[in-house]
């Protein structure tokens, strides 16, 4: 019975083997047999080249310089491969004496591991002239592999260097949100350059080859080129760029030139910087010194700058008060001081503006109108009027990461601080001071909007491959505000041109144009000082930004032209210089007729 029992088991373990041994070599043929086809067949990526961005004229502002990567092939590091690898290394860099050995091993090791069957990069990049005389030498080493690689390069330095952007060496948060970009390495970070990354990055192509079992290749299977090179050309003059570069020497701010249908073709925030210095990396010192510039030369003022924009808003202002509850041609007498409650609040003029229309108010920038006024219509149709004017929200403008800014109110004011709304915050509001702050953009597209009577969409880029960007406007204003916006238009106009307009002894300009001063205050100004102290003999970043905001020609709109000084005190004498070049480089250019 004993030997039986040995006899089946003995059976039934040579009768599972079988059954084991047939499903291995049978059963499972079909899965190994795909296991052993993904060993010997790969899949390469290409990267393809990033597209050029030019100007409204077709001339470059963003190439890609030809040059080469230089990659070294995997596990040379390891100890039976070191003398090879030191070899390698050393031809390298007696051919390229400027090539640093240390930072080229460390570079190798950290990406070189079991898993890793790739070339790796060991040199980003080398120009065209650099490599040509040594690339068949280089070229006929099994272990050196030399590849494309352009490298992103700004031909006009800092010019527009906000609006433009630069690209620089992707990092790992950037990989996850696009893994193209573990591919391509470097990825837009600010500009254009980042708000169109995705179109002019282009999509990547794919080889498949047939290698051995050393990594080699065979046979190409397959090939599939990457999209590329897709151009990008923008509203954007760069001789006017530079230009209004030229006449900003030592200042800082913003300036803005847009057609009044909404494309931009110059838009600069000062100080600049280069953009080339980004691309490769920056060095630590250049960094510290850029970050920590009280003049913030990194940050994009055009959409990120907020600033009150102090009596520029009056025109909008204005409007409001003259379509709800103030008759167009009503006066106010304007005694330079109006108090309320324990405090009062004072007008620019030290002796007033005495008897002043709407008119009259907007020309010689009369702020005890503007308080006055405020009273009488109060903060909920200040801010609802002013919301709907384009303030408070983003423009749409193609810029990444547009800043909305603040116009008050009651609900602003409780759902930010959880606090009540007094009556002097609407009387501070209605010189665009206190808590209201906008961009630059929102006050150009504000101008534009006061000019035609129409809500324009500012917009950079100008034909995205073969589609051309379309202007498109926002019908905001009621029938009535268009009814008697002309009234507004002549203030602005008296603003530029009548003896007692805030701008007028500052414009020396061919063209004849509407516009609005704005002083505005950066600190706050005690109520017992009696006699202010003069812009000029402040300390420098005490005084207020001075704005100017402008369209022109007067009797046929074209442009809107926008200069804010910061600290530059009053507005006319600040920009009224500068404004008036830039429109007689429009005449010059031929943009104005």
């Amino acid at each position: 019975m004993k030997i039986k029992f040995i006899l089946v088991a003995f059976t039934m373990m040579w009768l599972a083997l079988i059954t084991r041994v047939f499903f291995l070599a049978i059963e499972s043929n079909t899965y190994y047999e795909k296991l052993s086809l993904n060993n010997t067949i790969k899949i390469e990526k290409i990267a393809p080249v990033r597209g050029e961005i030019e100007d409204v004229k077709h001339r470059p502002i963003a190439i890609n310089k030809l040059g080469f990567k230089i990659q070294l092939r995997p596990h040379l590091a390891h100890k039976k491969n070191m003398k090879i690898f030191n070899e390698e290394i050393s031809k390298l860099t007696s051919l390229i004496p400027d090539l640093d050995r240390e930072e080229i091993i460390k570079k190798y090791k950290k990406h070189d591991s079991y898993y890793n069957h790739d070339f790796i990069n060991i040199v980003d990049f080398i120009s065209y002239e650099k490599i040509m005389p040594i690339y068949t030498i280089l070229n006929l080493r099994k272990n050196i592999k030399i590849l494309p690689a352009p490298k992103r390069y700004y031909p006009y330095g800092k010019i527009a260097a906000h609006t433009i952007g630069y690209v620089s060496r992707a990092n790992s948060k950037d990989i996850r949100k696009d893994k193209i970009l573990k591919l391509i390495g470097y990825v837009g970070k600010s500009g254009v350059e980042k708000y169109y990354n995705t179109y002019l990055q282009g999509d990547a192509g794919q080889k498949k080859i047939k290698v051995n079992a050393n990594n080699q290749q065979i046979e190409e299977l397959s090939y599939s080129s990457a999209k590329e090179d897709r151009k990008l050309i923008l509203n954007i003059d760069i001789e006017l760029q530079k230009y209004i570069s030229s006449l900003f020497v030592k200042k800082t701010g913003v300036v803005i030139v847009m057609r009044v249908d909404g494309a931009i073709l110059s838009a600069s925030s000062f100080p600049e910087y280069s953009l080339n210095t980004f691309v490769s990396g920056v060095s630590h010192d250049v960094w510290r010194k850029l970050s920590t510039s009280l003049d913030k030369p990194f940050t994009n003022k055009i959409i990120h700058g907020l600033y009150p924009p102090g009596s520029t808003i009056k025109p909008g202002l204005g409007l409001i008060y003259i379509t709800t509850e103030l008759k167009p041609y009503s006066s106010v007498y304007c005694t330079a001081e109006m108090p309320l409650g324990k405090r009062v609040f004072r007008c620019w003029k030290k002796g007033g503006h005495h008897k002043t229309s709407i008119v009259k108010a907007i020309r010689e920038s009369c702020d005890d109108y503007f308080y006055k006024g405020s009273l009488k219509v109060g903060i909920k149709k200040m801010s609802e009027g002013l919301m709907r004017f384009g303030l408070g929200k983003k423009t749409g403008v193609d810029l990444p990461n547009e800043f909305i800014g603040t116009v008050p109110s009651r609900e602003w004011k409780m759902r930010k601080y959880n606090r009540s709304w007094y009556i002097g915050e609407t009387v501070n509001t209605s010189i665009g001071q206190g808590d209201f702050l906008v961009t630059p953009m929102q006050m150009a597209q504000f101008t534009a909007l006061i000019a035609t009577k129409k809500l324009p969409k500012p917009y950079i880029a100008k034909q995205i491959g073969d589609e051309v960007v379309k202007p498109s406007f926002t019908d905001v204003l009621t029938p009535l505000e268009k009814k008697r916006i002309p009234i507004i238009q002549k203030a602005m106009y008296e603003v530029c041109n009548h003896p007692k307009g805030t701008a007028t002894h500052y414009i020396s300009s061919k063209v004849r144009i509407a516009g609005k001063t704005g002083t505005a205050q950066v600190i706050g100004i005690m109520q017992d000082i009696k006699h202010r102290v003069l812009e000029h003999d402040m300390e420098y970043y005490t005084r207020s930004h001075a704005w100017f905001s402008t369209y022109g020609p007067y009797k046929n709109p074209q442009y809107v032209v926008l200069a804010m000084v910061e600290h530059g005190g009053h507005g006319g004498a600040a920009a009224g210089y500068i404004v008036s070049r830039i429109y007689d480089k429009l005449l010059e250019l031929k943009y104005i007729k």
